[in-house]
């Protein structure tokens, strides 16, 4: 049984000191990431939902091995869902070179299926030397760079300096290391030390399955409540719960500005679908819906009023809200949100098509009904998400023979069962 002092420590306190860089798309993500490991002296701590064996995943893993060959301690974390396509000989080269690489639930398919959907790793995090941070939405994969072709994928993250980086590292040492492992270390000391970068505050918010299956809402929730003037949501997956959309709805009937961005051109079809059934209640309570177009939107941002911003890898969808492991932070920072505005303001103006409200009246009956019915059901979400089928997902260790340990003392993994 994990116990409490194992968990990673969270807190409503804003911690200052902070510097952030937003980064859009893999263009601007990737060559950070890249050049932060090539000029890692101690160590490199990496998560990420998706590891793809195509260029971008091919110089991820070079990087990776020569910075473990270089004495860096090297550890990588990827979800077995979202990373299942890896060879063998892509894996063990990381492995053989020193990189201990590990595998959040991995699962067998069936048929080609594979089964383990359910409770996710769903988290992109990167600690370099425990100095520098790396959190958001993008996937180490192709499709996450322009020349990849219309299904290329609109997405941030953040470059991250200060104090909260401390809070991240904790998190990606619980997640892969066992107790035993923590006690034995002794390099952590010449890396706590994080001296101010900057004039942003900052909280480091997760969801886990265990003791915060709601604070990354429960963040959100609360600046709707306290927008003034404005707010701009772009998310890729949209269908949170009843109470997220009363919060928009209140805001704009109390004439805040909101605005929310969504796929216009979606990786999969059932979002946009799912999406759609809300537009109604919100288009009718003066939310104004875009939908980005010009290719898949992957990203999860959003801001309120001149200050408040979070970036993170945390849909607004029940598998986010309800069931992944995710990782968000929120800035409290007056020259981000103005930058993180200044880019979706472009985005809306440019490169989406704002959906109309049907003129009074002409709301057929069929529509209405599916729409009232779909608001309401929303009340139970996310109680039901106890309902689904549950797994009890571990991490597995991948040694330099191909075999897989699984590690029981990961917090990661003892977490993950309970329900939110």
């Amino acid at each position: 049984m994990t116990t409490a002092r194992n968990h990673p420590p969270r807190s409503s306190r804003w911690v200052p000191g902070n510097h952030f860089e937003l980064l859009e798309n893999g263009e601007e993500f990737f060559p950070r990431v890249l050049e932060a490991i090539a000029r890692a002296r101690q160590e490199v701590m990496l998560e990420t939902f998706i590891l793809a064996e195509d260029k971008i995943g091919k110089a991820l893993h070079a990087a990776l091995v020569a910075a473990a060959e270089r004495g860096v301690e090297v550890h990588v974390l990827v979800d077995g869902f979202g990373s299942h396509e890896l060879s063998p000989e892509f894996v063990a080269g990381l492995v053989d070179a020193g990189v201990r690489f590990r595998i959040f639930d991995p699962g067998r398919s069936f048929m080609g299926q594979r089964l383990n959907l359910l409770r996710r790793m769903h988290r992109k995090i990167v600690v370099i030397d425990g100095q520098l941070g790396f959190i958001g939405g993008i996937n180490y994969s192709a499709d996450h760079v322009a020349d990849f072709g219309p299904e290329a994928k609109q997405d941030y993250a953040v470059q991250v300096r200060g104090p909260v980086v401390a809070q991240m590292h904790h998190l990606t040492h619980e997640a892969v290391l066992s107790h035993a492992e923590r006690k034995r270390r002794n390099r952590s000391a010449a890396i706590t030390g994080r001296p101010h970068a900057g004039t942003a505050h900052a909280i480091f918010v997760t969801r886990d399955n265990h003791e915060h299956p709601n604070d990354i809402e429960r963040h959100y929730r609360v600046a709707l409540r306290a927008a003034r003037h404005r707010v701009v949501i772009a998310n890729a997956y949209f269908f949170p719960g009843y109470r997220f959309i009363r919060e928009m709805r209140r805001a704009a009937r109390r004439g805040v500005d909101v605005r929310l961005i969504l796929q216009g051109q979606p990786d999969m079809a059932i979002v946009r679908t799912a999406a759609s059934m809300l537009y109604d209640h919100l288009l009718r309570a003066g939310v104004r819906v875009y939908e980005y177009c010009e290719r898949p939107l992957h990203g999860k941002v959003a801001l309120v009023d001149d200050e408040w911003s979070t970036v993170g890898s945390s849909n607004l969808d029940p598998l986010s809200l309800s069931l992944n492991l995710e990782a968000n932070v929120v800035i409290q920072d007056r020259s981000f949100n103005t930058r993180l505005y200044q880019r979706l303001a472009q985005l809306m103006a440019n490169k989406c098509r704002e959906i109309k409200a049907p003129p009074p009246g002409k709301l057929d009956g069929l529509r209405l009904l599916r729409s009232y019915a779909v608001f309401h059901l929303m009340r139970w979400f996310p109680a039901w998400a106890g309902w689904l089928p549950r797994h009890e997902p571990r991490i597995a260790t991948v040694c330099p023979n191909g075999s897989d340990v699984v590690d029981a003392a990961s917090p990661a993994a003892s977490a993950a069962p309970h329900a939110g």
